[in-house]
């Protein structure tokens, strides 16, 4: 066989609000990092746990409701593929980031509980983002090194992505 596979499947939260943007050619792309956590116990019984940020990339009509639909703290899933930006900073230094091209997105938080969520249960889960988000800020941070917008190449590429793109909304006519 010699096709590959570049396929992405994680469920996490929103560490913040998507930021939607336009290419120079006029494509919508939204962005996001999404938080995972991942617990286990050691052979000596301690709890451990590990957690990591994805940078999420959507376009096209996938992009927009992901701006509409998502927010800091929600719970989603995520299913894409990997990609590596590469490019020079204005000091002439090779940077690199991999993010996950999204195709495909469900929202898992509660509706109903995120419309009659308590302020106090907003504050938490507020925090455990924020706390989360400050002890891994080292392992994704945006320093502003990024270009301001996608390559175009990057940009006519997805084309085929905004194609495949879907949304699963999590209402009870979806799952029956």
């Amino acid at each position: 066989m010699r096709r590959g596979l570049n396929k992405v499947m994680i469920i996490g939260h929103l560490g913040r609000d998507p930021e939607l943007r336009y290419t120079a050619s006029g494509q919508v792309i939204v962005t996001f990092p999404v938080v995972t956590t991942r617990y286990w116990n050691t052979s000596s019984g301690e709890r451990r746990s590990e957690t990591e940020w994805f940078q999420v990339v959507a376009w096209g009509n996938l992009a927009e409701i992901c701006k509409q639909f998502l927010s800091k703290g929600e719970r989603v899933y995520i299913e894409g593929r990997l990609k590596t930006r590469r490019w020079e900073d204005a000091q002439g230094n090779r940077r690199y980031s991999v993010e996950i091209v999204a195709n495909e997105m469900i929202v898992l938080s509660d509706r109903r509980r995120r419309r009659f969520r308590s302020e106090e249960e907003e504050a938490s889960l507020a925090s455990s983002v924020d706390v989360a988000a400050a002890t891994e800020a080292a392992a994704f941070s945006d320093d502003g090194e990024s270009p301001e917008d996608y390559p175009s190449e990057e940009a006519s590429s997805s084309e085929q992505d905004m194609g495949d793109a879907s949304w699963i909304p999590d209402t009870p006519e979806s799952s029956a």
